[in-house]
């Protein structure tokens, strides 16, 4: 009876985490479909041709809706709460200069392994050595992406001490990022023209995969618990300082390797 009953638990389990599981992965699916949707539309109404290799196209996209629904889910379950955690810990502590320590690195380890940002670096490296601005060398190559990876890094690092200070001050966010944008624009009044279009493109690549959800769980995380500041209008715009500093390091960087 007890075995039974064991067995009839068990079966409940699987089909709750079954259910779950399909509901997730329709979730990722229908988060896919505008772009499926746009890539069929075009290949099939303007170019009017099928898809070429489409048992691998069908399985690719399988992959992606998984690993997108993977993504998300170990973006909820481990990335978030682990940031606010941290967040809440520290300031906790009441150590600011742990606290701030805390800010800079995560910023910088969390930049320096973003895919988005080695594969930039890498091509960068690439078109730099074809356009003979650097040594078209092994390590001339490897030399100048590594150089940019950690510019980017430690300006993002930079970024998020600074908007950390700004949630523990109360800081308005538009001065510092009306302020900093001059800042940009001044930099690529003297920068060279050979730098300011990947400059401005390391912004984006820097807030990805792994920076977004630790940087944002970390300002809502300080801003719900500090007295005074609100998760909403104080937690966010971490980001911000992220996309905008690497800018102005990437064409100071760009300065003295050209």
């Amino acid at each position: 009876m007890q075995q039974t009953e064991h067995i009839l638990i068990s079966r409940r389990i699987w089909i709750i985490l079954a259910q779950k599981f399909i509901l997730k992965l329709r979730s990722a699916f229908m988060d896919l479909v505008p772009i499926i949707g746009v890539v069929a539309f075009f290949q099939l109404v303007v170019i009017q041709k099928p898809f070429p290799n489409l048992g691998e196209v069908l399985i690719g996209t399988l992959f992606v809706v998984i690993g997108l629904m993977l993504f998300i889910e170990g973006l909820t379950i481990g990335l978030f709460p682990i940031g606010e955690s941290l967040a809440h810990a520290l300031a906790h502590k009441g150590s600011m200069f742990w606290l701030l320590l805390f800010a800079f690195f995560l910023g910088f380890s969390t930049t320096i392994a973003e895919p988005a940002l080695i594969a930039i670096a890498q091509e960068a490296a690439k078109i730099s050595a074809d356009a003979s601005l650097i040594e078209n060398t092994v390590e001339s190559r490897s030399s100048y992406a590594l150089g940019l990876r950690i510019s980017v890094a430690l300006s993002v690092g930079l970024s998020i001490l600074i908007g950390v200070i700004r949630i523990i001050k109360g800081w308005p966010i538009y001065y510092l990022i009306v302020g900093g944008y001059i800042m940009v624009m001044v930099v690529t009044w003297f920068a060279p023209p050979e730098i300011i279009g990947l400059a401005y493109d390391a912004g984006g690549v820097t807030t990805s995969t792994i920076t977004v959800p630790l940087v944002t769980a970390l300002g809502v995380g300080l801003a719900s618990i500090i007295q005074g500041r609100s998760p909403l209008l104080d937690g966010f715009g971490l980001i911000a300082f992220a996309s905008l500093m690497p800018m102005i390091f990437v064409m100071m960087y760009g300065m003295i390797i050209f």
